[in-house]
Parts: structure tokens; C-alpha cells; sequence
């Protein structure tokens, strides 16, 4: 709950509403709310705006995870998954794109303008191995230069897990990063 909460917003709302106190108590001439107000609520505001800025929202999930996948995702997900999952559903701040340096690894953004951008991910069972399904706009990098980099992407989200490259549309790319049977729990 806490990883879908801005903290640039609370940072804006918290110094937004002291700085507000701080010049009310200005004019009302109350210096201990003023100082409070400005020393904290100004810092505070600039702060929240700064982080504003910076802030890449997070990813959405393009489906509902059924309880059956829940279960499997404890049981099977390596913790390569469930870190790629929690990261990119969550805010982040100083970055242009989710998985930037990933992408930037495996010599799949040459550019920025070219740099692939993760939309959505997805949930699902493949052969009843858990899948955590990546989803990106592609328009400029071609589905062969996903596919020619499929091995590296396994070995780079691995281990335990491989990864296929599909094409659902033109200029869309998922990624499926699925669990190998020898990464069961019991």
C-alpha cells in the first residue's frame, strides 16, 4: 500500500498546508507558527516539487492476478521476478524509464529516443510455470533485435528462469520471464 503513495505529493500536500500556516500566522502575528511555517513548510514544498519532477509513476498491471497465479508465484517466482515485479510497481525518482539501466545492459537502448518503455506487465502460468510478463512499447527496436537478444536476457534476469521475446502488435514487444520446473518450492 505504501510502495502506491507519491512522496512527492506528500511532500507538496505537508508543505503546501504548513507554509499556508506559516503566512496565515504572518499576518495574524503568531512568530512561533510563522517560523515553524516557513522553516518547514518552504523546504518542504521545494522538496515535494523536486521530487515531482524527477518521478516516473508506476507500471500497471494490464490484468487481474487470479489467486491460482498468487499461489504460484509464491510457490515458484525467483527472486529476480518478484524484485523486477515490486520495482516497477512502485514510484521511483531520478530515473527516465523503468528498467533504464537494465535495457542499457543489454544493449537495448542505444538512445533515448529509441529506448524501449515499459507500459504494463502481466501475471500468468505457462505450462504451469509462473510467468511475469513484461510489456513494452517497441516502435523503434525491432522484434529480431529482441529475439537476437533473448539469450542474454535470460542469463541477465536468471537464474532459474528464461525469457521469450513475442510480439503481440506492431511495435509492441512482451517479454516473458518464466520459472524453470527446478525452482519449485516446497
Amino acid at each position: 500500500m505504501l510502495r502506491q503513495i507519491s512522496l512527492a505529493t506528500v511532500g507538496l500536500v505537508l508543505g503546501g498546508i504548513i507554509s499556508v500556516i506559516g503566512t496565515a500566522a504572518y499576518f495574524t502575528n503568531n512568530p512561533t507558527l510563522n517560523l515553524a511555517g516557513f522553516f518547514y513548510g518552504i523546504p518542504l514544498l521545494l522538496g515535494g516539487l523536486a521530487l515531482k519532477a524527477s518521478e516516473l509513476e508506476p507500471v500497471p498491471f494490464t490484468q487481474p492476478t487470479t489467486e491460482e497465479i498468487i499461489t504460484l508465484r509464491e510457490k515458484q517466482a525467483t527472486p529476480t521476478q518478484n524484485q523486477v515485479r515490486q520495482d516497477v510497481t512502485r514510484y521511483r525518482y531520478g530515473q527516465k524509464v523503468h528498467l533504464e539501466e537494465s535495457l542499457s545492459r543489454l544493449g537495448l537502448s542505444p538512445t533515448d529516443e529509441e529506448r524501449p518503455i515499459l507500459t504494463g506487465l502481466r501475471e500468468i502460468a505457462i505450462n504451469g510455470s509462473y510467468t511475469l510478463v513484461l510489456e513494452f512499447d517497441s516502435s523503434l527496436i525491432t522484434l529480431d533485435t529482441w529475439q537476437e537478444k533473448q539469450d542474454k536476457l535470460s542469463k541477465f534476469f536468471g537464474p532459474n528462469l528464461r525469457a521469450e521475446v513475442s510480439q503481440p502488435t506492431e511495435g509492441k514487444i512482451d517479454v516473458a520471464l518464466i520459472t524453470t520446473p527446478e525452482v519449485e518450492k516446497t
